[in-house]
Order: C-alpha cells, then structure tokens, then sequence
C-alpha cells in the first residue's frame, strides 16, 4: 500500500498519484451541483487532490506498465481522463434528458421564451427547464446520488486498473445508447404536460369554431399556462421517482455494463 506522506513518495508512487488524479479530476469538475461556476476552481482544485489521496492506498498498479519516458507517460495519462469524463458525462446526460423535456413542456405552455439565468453556467435557460433541473438537483443530493457517483468511482478503479483500459467498439455503442436514452428521458418527463395541452388546444380550436365571439386568441394564453403548471405540479409525484431510479440505473449500469466494456 503506498505511503501517504509525501515526502516519502518515490517516482512510481507520484506516478501512481498522476493517474489517480487523472481519473478523478473530470468526475469532479464535471459533477452535478461541483460543476457550478459558482464553486471556486481552487475549492474543486483541492477536494481533486483530497479525494485523489484517499483513493490512493486502493489503487493497484502494476510498476511495469508505467512507461519510462516522460512523453510516453503524459500519453498514459489520456485513457485515465477519458474515463472520468465518460463518468461524468453518463451523469450529465440524464440531467440534459431532463432539461431537455423541460424545454418541450415550456414551449408547449408558451414559456419558451421566458428565459431565467442558469447558475451553474451562466446562460439563459427556459424558466421550466431551470425549475426541472434545479429540483433534480436537490433530489440527486437528497437520495444520496453523490454517494453512488463516488463509489462508481472506487469501483472503476477496481473493474480497470490504470493501464488496463482498452477503448472497443461495443463500448461507443453503450455510449450512443446513452446519448439516445437522453431523448427518451425528456419525452416521459414533458408527455404528462404536452398531452394535457394538446387535449386543451383541440378544445380551444373546438370552441372557437363553435363560438366565434370569443377571443381565443387572448384567453388561450392564460389556460394554457395554468393548466401547464396545474400537471407539472401534479405530475412531480411522478417524476421524482422516475429521476431517483435513472440515477440508480446510471450508477449501476456505469460498473456493470460500461467500464467492462473498456477492459483489454
């Protein structure tokens, strides 16, 4: 097990350190609620290189894979990086599903372009797509998913010990599965809401045939809204379950079907 004080530390245990953080690095500043430009680089700086030290001790690697060279090693490091990065973007891309459905609830309530500001990067948002992806947030926090991204982490380092990653073709394959998945994340998020509103839109076009004194067009606007916001409410009892399960699904599905897939 390696040493930990590192004034001790040899060339191999340094090295050892690199690739650790490597792996590592992207997870963290990648990660939901961590990757906020609100969060300091300095703060991610230092938890990168805390919990880079107490995963350490529990990495195995074997000395005679790490190159000699320097150059030959700096080229080592980039198999590492895209591994914290497919961690990180597994996660990611079921907070974009989210968003995303959103984004098609709001467009059909007419919300699309009430845009508020998106605190963790600073661009305009839909105000749905915001108020969805601030609530999965919490909810990501409150059933403990940080916990399920670490331990993802830990295992990955058990499933694929650095220097034993391997891209093969079966693993772009998973990852386009994902990016697919994405879409139907925000269909099942928005349908509840896009479904009452068409219902609501065929009976507006009803009555504005059959009573044509009334102004559609101005009372439209308001029914819309309501009853958008009426099933949105309505429709978080089911939601919440529904994020809570794809974020254990992701979690699971990272050690199980994804890092074996990198295994040489």
């Amino acid at each position: 097990m390696p040493s930990t004080a590192l004034w001790n530390w040899s060339l191999f245990q340094f090295q050892s350190y690199l690739l650790v953080l490597m792996r590592v690095a992207p997870v963290l500043f990648f990660m939901p609620v961590l990757s906020s430009t609100n969060i300091p680089n300095l703060l991610k700086i230092g938890l990168t290189l805390t919990v880079g030290l107490i995963f350490l001790p529990w990495v195995l690697i074997d000395p005679a894979r790490l190159p000699k060279d320097p150059y030959s090693f700096a080229f080592f490091l980039i198999p590492e990086l895209m591994i914290g990065f497919i961690l990180a973007l597994s996660v990611k891309m079921v907070l974009a599903g989210i968003q995303l459905g959103g984004q098609l609830a709001g467009f059909k309530m007419g919300l699309y372009l009430a845009n508020v500001v998106d605190p963790s990067s600073e661009v305009n948002a839909p105000v749905v797509s915001q108020f969805l992806y601030l609530l999965t947030l919490v909810l990501f926090l409150a059933v403990d998913g940080h916990h399920w991204f670490f331990r993802a982490v830990g295992q990955s380092f058990l499933l694929l010990a650095p220097g034993e990653i391997h891209l093969q073709p079966a693993m772009y394959r998973h990852f386009l599965y994902l990016m697919a998945n994405l879409f139907v994340i925000a269909i099942k998020i928005s349908a509840p809401i896009v479904a009452v509103l068409i219902f609501t839109q065929i009976a507006l076009g009803i009555l504005a045939k059959a009573v044509p004194q009334v102004n559609i067009l101005m009372t439209s606007f308001p029914i819309t809204i309501m009853l958008g916001f009426l099933f949105l409410g309505l429709s978080l009892e089911l939601i919440f379950p529904y994020c809570e399960m794809l974020f254990q699904e992701v979690g699971k599905g990272l050690v199980s079907t994804l890092l074996p897939l990198m295994r040489r």
